[in-house]
């Protein structure tokens, strides 16, 4: 008994007479790129980009353009000769922003790159003993530069630690009504106010009860407190409202006062975030120049009492180094370019400190 064709086959080998279009077995499988195809074809974009920046033929910032679009175009092409138009299109896109994330992070290696290259030189156990007391060319160092940004520093996250967090606590736990709204509204203006203007406002506050010719480390603190403040609340009420109300409710059925439950239970509960946003708000002010040269000033001597006379900072030091450099020059560029690098390494040390503190305090789920 005989059985009839299916009908693929007979499609197959069914004569295509004349007006007959000619039917073609449809490809409902496509192949597949291998699976570090993404990462090879960024190397190569990017070996052709070095290729033509070393030696001079393209600028770094075409030659970066250039192997991004040579990325882009080559991860596209590939996989739609492979795997059809649809996966072709997702890593189209992929590229884009993956192109778009290595561009913009550019700058910030270029930047790194050079301040590690150019400071190193100076980088030695003299640039961090000595100061610049009766040095006028080779030598000297930023050990009182380096002490009086510590010095500062502290004082400044003295002064606004205690403030910004109990402000916060009022906001989360108290705060009702329009005094809260008021102080929203002004710690919002705060966050962007420009930082020489929080230097003018310390020396204004100090000048009417010390006079105009006063400059101390006490008056850097507190317009670095200024500046510090504001990011201290914020981080510090996200950080309160993220804790559950449950842990409240739970001890308020105890009959445990409110202030009694932040202590105990709000506050230990938040304690990594807040502790982290309190070394990230350090970081952020550590490094500002234009309101410790209005208040502090400069000094090439050691000070250390922050009351009484002139200090130096890091980042007023690299500055003052740069910008008015001694015969020869490169000795103060150096300098210069040394600080800048120890500014960028302590303040590195601070956002690891911040990391280890939100993992070490973090409240335990298991």
């Amino acid at each position: 008994m005989s059985t009839s064709p299916t009908t693929s086959e007979s499609r197959e080998t069914e004569p295509v007479g004349p007006g007959k279009a000619e039917l073609q077995p449809a490809r409902l499988t496509h192949g597949t790129l291998p699976r570090r195809a993404a990462q090879l074809v960024l190397g190569a974009a990017a070996l052709v980009g070095v290729a033509l920046w070393l030696p001079g033929v393209l600028g770094p910032v075409a030659a970066a353009l250039l192997a991004a679009v040579g990325y882009t175009a080559g991860i596209y092409l590939w996989s739609r000769s492979v795997e059809g138009p649809r996966k072709a299109f997702d890593r189209f896109v992929t590229a884009v922003v993956t192109s778009a994330f290595l561009l913009a992070l550019l700058p910030l290696v270029s930047v790194l790159f050079t301040v590690f290259d150019r400071g190193f030189e100076r980088f030695d156990a003299e640039f961090f003993t000595y100061s610049m007391r009766n040095i006028v060319g080779e030598g000297g160092g930023a050990h009182h530069a380096l002490f009086g940004t510590l010095i500062i520093t502290a004082l400044a996250a003295l002064i606004s630690v205690p403030v910004g967090m109990l402000t916060a606590i009022y906001l989360v736990e108290y705060g009702r009504g329009r005094l809260a709204r008021y102080i929203t509204f002004f710690v919002d203006v705060m966050t962007g106010i420009p930082s020489i203007v929080a230097g003018l406002f310390a020396f204004a506050l100090f000048q009417l009860f010390m006079g105009p010719a006063v400059r101390m480390g006490f008056m850097g603190a507190v317009a670095l407190s200024v500046l510090m403040i504001p990011i201290v609340v914020r981080s510090t009420e996200e950080m309160l409202k993220l804790v559950p109300n449950e842990l409240r409710e739970a001890s308020y059925a105890l009959a445990v006062p409110k202030w009694r439950t932040i202590m105990k239970v709000v506050l230990p509960t938040a304690a990594a975030g807040i502790g982290s946003g309190v070394t990230l708000a350090i970081a952020r002010v550590i490094g500002e120049t234009a309101p410790l040269l209005v208040t502090v000033g400069l000094t090439t001597s050691d000070n250390f009492n922050p009351f009484d006379g002139r200090m130096a900072t890091l980042s007023v030091f690299s500055y003052s180094q740069y910008a008015s450099p001694g015969v020869p020059p490169e000795f103060s560029l150096d300098r210069a370019w040394a600080a800048a690098l120890t500014l960028i390494l302590v303040v590195m040390v601070l956002n690891l400190v911040a990391r280890l503190i939100a993992r070490l305090f973090a409240p335990k789920t298991r």
